[in-house]
């Protein structure tokens, strides 16, 4: 009997340094992703991932014509299936926060290995974030002080309301996620095996209509789920 296995993301590079490009396209299509696109600047990476319909976008956030942030906003605004990392090369970027509540599903340092790469591809095409631990932390510590103030502009407040849904096993959870912890370390952390705290998550989102942990997160810090040290 003949196993069929689901077929390889395709994925569409967005980086205005065409070294870097060629470098992202060889590291993942020896691994067997698919590289459909590149672009070159903003305008382009919209205009390519909205006629290549890719899977996942790797897009740059300082390019030229259009910067990442807006690129990401207008092809997941046309294109709501398509997951987008950004690609940052500091962890500290300020941009962190605003591109996570624009839709993107996590960020990556440009100095990432190629396993890391390949698996970030794969991570975030399966509706799971990527969240590095030290952007994780940055994010609660930059955003938790203006969460009052930003969360008064939220692009979900009708998602706030709904927090009453929850029991309180999955506000447990969502706050854990909203820390940055992944399925296996909530597992640990309530001595729960993985396959519970899947479906944990799994309720979270369809009771807070969110498309996938990165959102999670963001509305851990909008709530008040997370707090500074928390």
């Amino acid at each position: 009997m003949t196993t069929h296995t689901d077929p390889a993301p395709r994925v569409v590079i967005a980086d205005d340094q065409e070294l870097v490009r060629t470098g992202f396209r060889l590291i993942l299509t020896a691994r067997g992703l698919d590289v459909v696109g590149e672009a070159g600047d903003g305008a382009e990476a919209v205009a390519t991932a909205l006629r290549l319909q890719p899977d996942v976008v790797l897009m740059d956030i300082r390019m030229p014509v259009m910067d990442g942030l807006e690129a990401a906003r207008r092809i997941l605004a046309q294109s709501p299936h398509c997951r987008v990392i950004m690609l940052t090369t500091f962890d500290l970027d300020h941009y962190v926060y605003a591109a996570l509540a624009a839709g993107a599903s996590g960020f990556l340092l440009k100095d990432v290995t190629p396993a890391h790469l390949a698996a970030a591809v794969h991570l975030v095409n399966t509706g799971d974030a990527l969240l590095a631990p030290s952007i994780t932390r940055r994010l609660v510590e930059r955003f938790s002080s203006a969460a009052p103030a930003a969360g008064a502009s939220s692009a979900t407040p009708a998602v706030h309301r709904n927090l009453a849904a929850l029991t309180p096993r999955e506000r447990e959870v969502l706050t854990l996620m909203g820390r940055g912890l992944s399925n296996a370390e909530l597992a640990k952390e309530l001595t729960l095996s993985e396959a519970t705290v899947k479906t944990h998550v799994a309720r979270i989102f369809a009771k807070l209509t969110l498309r996938d942990r990165a959102q999670a997160v963001v509305l851990a810090y909008e709530t008040g789920l997370v707090a500074p040290g928390g």
